[in-house]
């Protein structure tokens, strides 16, 4: 791989706990994803400060409170912030991510609508009248309705694909709701999230309200997992970590984003150029590491050969290297032993009877973007979610038979099908089983105000500002009677 010069920043290794910068001996060395070289480091929480920042957040939980407007008035200044501070912010994330500039944009602005419209959304916080007169026997002026009222400490732990948007779903809708927050980005990536907290500081947030703890699920998340004073887990990660988490929560509440093996069906009757453009896009960006990347492209077999002449020269023009070239689309994966395992993959598949049709070739943490022919159902690249730039093509002869298929994994987070056949399409919707179904686009849209989650072992609740918090609160039933 051919190596530019690393980006050099001033981030010293603190965790953020009660309004403050905390440096800590223990340091996690944090790499340019395409450079390799060491370019900042972030400090790792012992038990001691994961339970100090805990106990702040429960502390502060009980002693203070901000009105729902000044939490609007605080998020809407941290989007004006992020806004301005938008070259800082790019520039950390694509070192640290590994994302193409067009990639780490688009986090960005969608950052910003996540912010703005959690902001909105801490204005309409609302219960509902019960209508209390349809029972028998009770006084007509007597009254009913529901409140929803915080949950308390909120422990938010984000994924290294989305190291800007995804911690401001879980932690802007958080405080939205009243909540306070222990937040435990990815390791990989953790000056995005440094870059927000100073940003929802200098936006007027209090001390205590957003604490901020790195180091590894193994040690850090379990310990977060263990303090019964956190009263709801946010996650968004892998399937097998979202079992534990889980078993560990019991009766506190959860919101899980989990894995997903995620399908987009093309139908001989759809437009097979636009379906073609968009597939490029949604199994590609990010190096294919998003949980609703197109990992299984079903496709009739009338139009199979001719929609995948249209997918591979659309794919051949791809560049593939260094995130900070404006024209490059994928850029390195998150580390080279995730291109390792991706191209074993690949090579396990070929050599069992899959066609490599384009791809295939490692460089480092490199790996160019892939389409598989002739898979069976029991290879890895289909059976297992590889979050790797690699798609396969699936014929099939019949609209049953592609339904079936898209189904028959245990996840259930999202799925595409491309149709021009209104009356295929809305039958479509009953029989998949699924989270989200995209009709004339793929698995990986979405927009970040819509409710997002999946089903299955794809997990359950909802991110999206308005469903998190109405997920974040608890409805508690008032009754007033007039004696």
């Amino acid at each position: 791989m051919e190596r530019s010069k690393a980006m050099k920043l001033n981030f010293d290794p603190a965790l953020f706990i009660g309004g403050e910068w905390i440096a800590t001996p223990d340091r996690i060395a944090v790499r340019d994803k395409y450079t390799g070289e060491v370019f900042g480091h972030a400090g790792r929480a012992s038990r001691d400060l994961v339970e100090r920042a805990v106990a702040v957040a429960e502390r502060t939980f009980k002693t203070r409170s901000l009105h729902p407007y000044e939490r609007y008035e605080i998020l809407s200044a941290a989007a004006r912030l992020l806004r301005e501070r938008k070259d800082e912010v790019l520039r950390t994330m694509v070192a640290e991510s590994g994302f193409t500039a067009n990639d780490c944009l688009n986090d960005f602005n969608r950052c910003i609508q996540t912010l703005t419209v959690s902001a909105e959304e801490a204005k309409r916080i609302t219960g509902e009248l019960v209508p209390i007169q349809g029972a028998p026997g009770q006084d007509e002026r007597r009254l009913a309705f529901t409140l929803r009222m915080p949950v308390g400490v909120v422990c938010a732990i984000t994924p290294f694909n989305s190291p800007l948007n995804t911690v401001a779903h879980k932690v802007a809708p958080a405080l939205a709701a009243g909540n306070t927050v222990v937040l435990k980005p990815a390791s990989y990536t953790p000056f995005s999230a440094i870059l927000l907290c100073r940003i929802m500081m200098d936006a007027g947030l209090p001390a205590g309200f957003l604490n901020l703890v790195f180091g590894s699920g193994s040690d850090v998340g379990q310990w977060l997992l263990e303090d019964q004073r956190i009263l709801y887990y946010t996650f968004t990660g892998s399937t097998e970590v979202g079992r534990v988490i889980q078993q560990y929560a019991g009766l506190r509440r959860t919101q899980l984003e989990l894995g997903n093996i995620s399908a987009t069906i093309v139908c001989a009757d759809a437009s097979l150029e636009a379906a073609a453009d968009k597939c490029v896009g949604a199994s590609f960006r990010k190096a294919g590491q998003v949980c609703t990347s197109v990992q299984r492209i079903l496709v009739d077999a009338k139009v199979i050969e001719r929609f995948a002449d249209l997918l591979a020269q659309r794919t051949a023009k791809l560049k593939v290297g260094d995130p900070r070239e404006a024209d490059t689309f994928v850029g390195p994966m998150i580390d080279e032993k995730e291109a390792e395992r991706a191209e074993s993959w690949v090579s396990a598949a070929a050599g069992a009877g899959a066609k490599i049709m384009l791809g295939g070739k490692r460089n480092g943490a490199l790996f160019a973007p892939t389409i598989l022919r002739n898979v069976r159902p029991d290879m890895k690249v289909v059976c297992e979610e590889i979050f790797a730039p690699v798609i396969s093509l699936i014929p099939f002869e019949d609209y049953d038979r592609a339904i079936e298929i898209a189904n028959a994994t245990p996840f259930g987070l999202s799925v595409g099908v491309f149709t021009n056949d209104v009356t295929r399409a809305l039958g479509t919707i009953r029989r998949l089983q699924m989270g989200t179904i995209h009709i004339n686009d793929t698995s990986s849209s979405r927009v970040d105000l819509m409710p997002y989650g999946g089903v299955k072992d794809s997990g359950f609740g909802k991110e999206g500002p308005r469903y998190a918090i109405h997920d974040m609160t608890e409805e508690r039933l008032v009754t007033l009677n007039v004696i």
